[in-house]
């Protein structure tokens, strides 16, 4: 694709790796960076791949699920232990939520919004849309400034 356009958003998040030998099966946080890659084969009416604020606007649902949040395994016996807090637990079912998992995660919600066509509602009232001509390439998820996963189709 002849034109690629990235975009990036922070989030504060937890997991725990249950199925991790070490202190990863613990409760910890990470500042994460949450980039997309997306190409299209040219550019739209507006001179552009697509609008950024549709990217926000695609994946504020996903970042707002992960901030202060805390990602866990379902098959972790320490579930059944943070009932009072589930308004700030995400599941992964049967999956530790490792970086690898949470980039596919969004790279697939994203995936199917674009396919979608999906139109997206500004809080201003503007309404953006997903290019059906985009292509999700990568999603890379950092976990410390020195690591990071990355997922693409």
């Amino acid at each position: 694709m002849p034109y690629r356009i990235s975009k990036s958003f922070t989030v504060e998040s937890g997991h725990m790796l249950s199925k991790h030998p070490g202190r990863c099966k613990f409760p910890h946080g990470h500042s994460r960076t949450i980039s997309v890659v997306v190409s299209a084969p040219g550019l739209n009416h507006h001179d552009m791949v697509c609008d950024f604020k549709a990217l926000k606007l695609a994946l504020k649902s996903v970042c707002d699920e992960l901030d202060h949040s805390l990602a866990i395994n379902s098959e972790d016996p320490l579930l059944a232990k943070l009932e009072g807090i589930r308004e700030r637990v995400v599941v992964f079912h049967g999956q530790d939520p490792t970086t690898e998992v949470l980039a596919r995660r969004i790279h697939d919600a994203l995936t199917t919004l674009v396919r979608r066509g999906a139109a997206l509602a500004a809080p201003d009232g503007i309404s953006y849309r997903l290019p059906p001509e985009l292509v999700v390439e990568r999603v890379r998820v950092t976990e410390t400034d020195s690591t990071w996963a990355e997922y693409q189709a």
